[in-house]
């Protein structure tokens, strides 16, 4: 299944379980929380992010343990390949410029989540990486959909894919080098 097949579905099953959020943001979410080194299990990762589903069961829609599969693996191959959930490439671009605005924001909360436990000091590179990302979070983008917005757009994303994979490998080199100093 696409990932932008994926974004429809998961925006129905989101819906259908009240859980207040959208795709992009729950990803973001998870991604932000796994690239800084938080700890997310089939059962639990829901409440890490503290999205408080009105179904205990929810967690096991399979669609969401999907989700949760696909931001694992992201992480697990060097560098990390990070691809924001966003709708599909023919959806309009302001939807798409939308969704990844919405994605940054969730990146940040899920990273922030886990920043009270980071051992980890952030390089000024790194710091300037989530300031960079805060700005996209905060942007409200005006779009026409023309050329030159379909290029600025690719040009951000891939900037987010990369400043992801930066952070991640920062955070994760601190966690070893602390793990190895005890």
């Amino acid at each position: 299944m696409s990932a932008s097949a994926r974004h429809e579905e998961l925006a129905g099953v989101l819906a259908t379980l009240r859980l207040g959020v959208n795709p992009s943001d729950l990803h973001g979410s998870l991604t932000g929380y796994l690239c800084a080194g938080g700890v997310a299990g089939e059962d639990d990762w829901l409440d890490r992010l503290e999205i408080a589903p009105g179904d205990a069961g929810a967690v096991r829609h399979e669609a969401l343990r999907a989700l949760l599969a696909a931001a694992l693996a992201q992480f697990g191959q060097e560098p990390a390949r990070v691809a924001p959930l966003l709708p599909e490439r023919s959806a309009p671009l302001a939807q798409r410029a939308d969704a990844l605005v919405e994605w940054c924001r969730g990146f940040l909360g899920g990273f922030g989540l886990v920043g009270t436990t980071l051992r980890v000091q952030l390089s000024d590179d790194a710091t300037e990486i989530l300031s960079d990302l805060g700005t996209i979070a905060s942007s409200r983008l005006e779009i026409d959909g023309g050329k030159e917005d379909e290029q600025a757009f690719a040009d951000v994303l891939d900037f987010v894919r990369t400043a992801t994979a930066v952070l991640h490998r920062e955070v994760d080199a601190g966690r070893r080098t602390a793990r190895s100093l005890h």
